[in-house]
């Protein structure tokens, strides 16, 4: 049985650039990725500013500069009546990028095995057990030992869910997410569209491919397909991937010698686009801490600043992540909103701003 000094659960942002901040560190890394990358993930695509300071410490900004993407200028926001308030994005360097996760998240996973870290694909933990250090079984046979265990699994966190440390699900929205061609002359603009069914997130994501997300409630699913088939001439055979729940309770991120990040810990409404930012910066932060607990530093100690920090991440943002989750359950105050907006923009634009502004 091999014997490392961290494990990370998960190889989407959180789990590989925390593998790749540990491996850099010096610490022996594995990260176990039950699927095989690249691979496509319901998501929105995109990247706002604050993701940019990670990728420099990771060493990455001029490759994910060099994947294909579309840099976005605007956000438009779009009443079920179809009246619309359109937002200027910052136009910097550090603008905001929409790049499919296929192509970001490979990225960011080789990166760890560049670093150092060791990736096992195709692995699927199904036992876990604690003594001084953490025992972990897969499907294949496979056991391995770790010092500290990172779960970076999720919002379905199968870490969380054998420690019986899952929160139970609420009845919940369905999101379904494609890849369809561009519409023309679609602009390089984020579209946030509500509609009496739910919303729909649009975005390009390169010169032909448009990224088009459907959230409702089941009873309201087939709907928005229609919607979509209607709109955008979308195929009624059109393969959608599908994930819910869109939301849940948060897990505690810090538990003796298991760290929660990313997904697996807080889950926020993917309507603010924040995800992939709070996803590596908690995966960077859990690895420092790590580095803190192997080198010996007072656990509880080190346990409290990765909990403070974690929390200090989130400070001053999820007053967003509640107000677009009130907007998006029910549209027509999204819709008020949007129309309120037209006569005066400023909490559309404060919202903007607060979500695209610079790592806090």
């Amino acid at each position: 049985m091999e014997l490392f000094e961290v494990a990370i659960v998960g190889g989407g942002p959180a789990g590989s650039s925390c593998a790749a901040f540990c491996a850099l560190a010096g610490l022996r890394t594995l990260l176990l990725e039950r699927e095989s990358f690249p691979r496509e993930k319901v998501c929105g695509d995109c990247l706002n500013p604050s993701c940019w300071p990670v990728f420099e410490r990771l060493g990455i900004t001029q490759r994910v500069r060099n994947l294909p993407h579309a840099r976005l200028d605007s956000v438009d926001f779009i009443a079920i009546d179809g009246h619309k308030v359109s937002i200027e994005l910052p136009t910097n360097d550090d603008c905001e990028l929409s790049i499919k996760r296929s192509l970001l998240d490979n990225l960011l996973l080789r990166r760890a095995h560049e670093a150092g870290a060791q990736i096992c694909e195709r692995t699927t933990v199904t036992s876990l057990a604690r003594n001084d250090d953490w025992r972990i079984e897969t499907a294949g046979d496979a056991t391995f030992s770790a010092r500290v265990l990172i779960a970076a699994d999720g919002r379905n966190s199968t870490v969380a869910r054998l420690c019986n440390l899952l929160p139970k699900p609420a009845r919940e929205r369905v999101a379904l997410q494609a890849h369809i061609p561009l519409p023309r002359n679609f602009g390089r603009r984020v579209v946030l569209q509500f509609l009496l069914e739910g919303y729909s997130g649009q975005a390009p994501v390169n010169e032909h491919e448009l990224n088009l997300c459907l959230v409702g409630t089941p009873p309201t699913i087939a709907q928005l397909r229609r919607w979509a088939e209607h709109c955008f001439g979308v195929a009624a055979n059109q393969s959608w991937r599908t994930i819910t729940p869109l939301t849940r309770s948060p897990v505690p991120c810090a538990h003796k010698n298991l760290l929660f990040i990313g997904d697996a810990a807080r889950v926020v409404e993917p309507f603010t686009g924040e995800g992939i930012y709070y996803a590596m910066r908690s995966g960077e932060l859990a690895a420092s801490a790590t580095m803190q607990l192997i080198r010996g530093k007072n656990r509880e100690s080190a346990l409290r600043e990765f909990t403070r920090a974690c929390a200090e991440m989130y400070r001053g943002r999820l007053w967003v992540n509640r107000l677009a989750r009130a907007a998006v359950l029910r549209p027509q105050v999204g819709s008020f909103f949007v129309q309120a907006a037209r006569m005066n923009s400023s909490i559309l634009k404060l919202v903007t701003a607060k979500i695209v502004s610079a790592e806090l």
